[in-house]
């Protein structure tokens, strides 16, 4: 049992976990606030191309004689619907939440310092087989022959 401890120990203080931890609650709260943006900003902008139509509202009534509504009422009710507008309202908030997402990454990706590229060590030729080879190197790789000297 103690071994089984002290493997989780290492396990739970292990960097991967904690960054794993720390991204998943940072998710939680940008997921809520990505939520907010499409809820309270651009579903109203929506709302007012489509003349106020409240797209999840959006219904077929599926039984019964007398029409309702609301999805609500119909409910109940307890009359059959066929919610289709709920469904097109949850394309419309993937679309938008996705697409600031990208956003927010593209922005991050941009605030990001350039690492500058770090050339590549030179190289020499194998004088044997003409293969590129280290120039600190005192054998080839490739045909293992003794090269003359290390050049630093």
């Amino acid at each position: 049992m103690k071994k089984f401890i002290d493997e989780f120990k290492a396990f739970a203080v292990k960097g991967n976990v904690i960054d794993m931890a720390v991204g998943v609650i940072i998710g939680g709260a940008f997921g809520k606030i990505v939520t907010s943006l499409v809820n309270d900003i651009f579903m109203p902008l929506i709302s007012l191309l489509t003349g106020g139509v409240n797209v999840s509202g959006l219904f077929v009534q599926l039984s019964g004689d007398t029409k309702f509504a609301s999805i609500d009422a119909a409910k109940e009710a307890g009359v059959a619907t066929f919610n289709y507008g709920m469904f097109i309202q949850n394309i419309i908030d993937f679309v938008l939440i996705a697409l600031c997402v990208f956003l927010f990454v593209k922005v991050v990706n941009s605030l990001k310092k350039k690492t500058p590229e770090v050339p590549a060590e030179p190289a020499r030729l194998c004088p044997f087989c003409k293969s590129e080879v280290a120039k600190d190197a005192t054998r080839c790789p490739h045909c293992t022959s003794q090269l003359s000297e290390a050049k630093a």
